[in-house]
């Protein structure tokens, strides 16, 4: 069976991971983990996207990290079908896969059924022509007009998948939300740990992680890449998009800090939203004192 642990950002879901495998193992049963957060599939971005070193993982095997170079574009169909081979391969040597990560669409991918219409590259160009020249305001109303369940999933920022919704609808000719994850049917048999924390302790920390990602060298590792290279998904990633401006002299230093909190703090709440709907979900309280217990007591159960 698989683990999946899930929830908003800075929820602490990779503690809770390295927690279950390591109290996993000292039964008797080994347990390895699969990334579902698609930033940290990109090699050296690490600072941003909160990736555990080497030294961090306790020598558990993680699978699907580093494995994009910043000029890919991350796919969800790709990711899919790698994730299913690693799950596959590790049930099949008698260990736990457990699935983390907080990137919505990519755990659902995994987890249910899930089908992925091709693409069209004139379609895919001309909607990008106008997202690059009107912004995302206009083809989030357009959306909004087509599937209004699939406009208020994605938010009217989220310019990429705003494109690949308007994308497949005309491909189609159906809802976007029509090629969306059946919950009724899973892929495979699995046991899924939400973490959720109070708004009131939530937003602190999250305002705290961002800030801290300075202090630790966001600015330095952001230098490090090669800007000839960085892919549209990378250089749009949170925090990555701040650093580059304020390097590009765009933003003050605070003012990069606050922009990459406040989208934090939103990217959370459609966090929450997402996994909320997942109907089989066990909740917990991410600060629980008793959490590892809890939910050990609930995979066992």
């Amino acid at each position: 069976m698989i683990t999946a642990i899930v929830g908003a950002t800075g929820t602490g879901k990779s503690g809770l991971s390295l927690d279950l495998a390591e109290r996993l193992a000292a039964r008797g049963t080994p347990a390895e983990i699969v990334n579902a957060d698609a930033m940290q599939l990109y090699r050296g971005m690490n600072i941003g996207t909160a990736k555990l070193s080497v030294a961090e993982r306790r020598g558990i095997p993680h699978h699907l990290l580093d494995v994009l170079e910043i000029s890919d574009e991350s796919s969800v169909a790709a990711y899919q079908v790698d994730a299913r081979a690693a799950i596959d391969d590790i049930l099949a040597r008698g260990a736990v896969p457990i699935l983390v990560g907080g990137s919505g669409l990519y755990v659902s991918s995994v987890l249910w059924n899930f089908t992925f219409p091709g693409t069209d590259p004139d379609i895919r160009a001309a909607l990008e022509a106008e997202l690059e020249s009107s912004g995302p305001g206009t083809l989030y109303r357009r959306l909004a007009e087509l599937d209004a369940a699939a406009a208020a999933s994605i938010g009217p920022h989220n310019g990429r998948r705003l494109v690949r919704a308007l994308e497949v609808i005309q491909i189609t000719g159906e809802p976007f939300g029509a090629g969306l994850p059946d919950d009724s049917a899973p892929w495979r048999a699995v046991t899924i740990l939400g973490l959720q924390s109070q708004r009131e302790t939530l937003v602190p920390r999250l305002n705290a992680r961002v800030e801290q990602m300075w202090v630790d060298g966001l600015l330095d590792e952001v230098r490090g890449l090669d800007r000839a290279r960085l892919g549209v998904t990378a250089a749009r990633a949170i925090g990555y998009a701040q650093a580059l401006a304020q390097l590009d002299h765009e933003l003050t230093e605070a003012q990069a800090i606050e922009q990459a909190a406040a989208l934090t703090r939103r990217y959370a709440r459609r966090q929450v939203g997402w996994f909320r709907r997942y109907p089989a979900a066990h909740w917990f309280d991410a600060d629980d004192v008793d959490l590892v217990d809890a939910a050990l007591g609930t995979i066992d159960s």
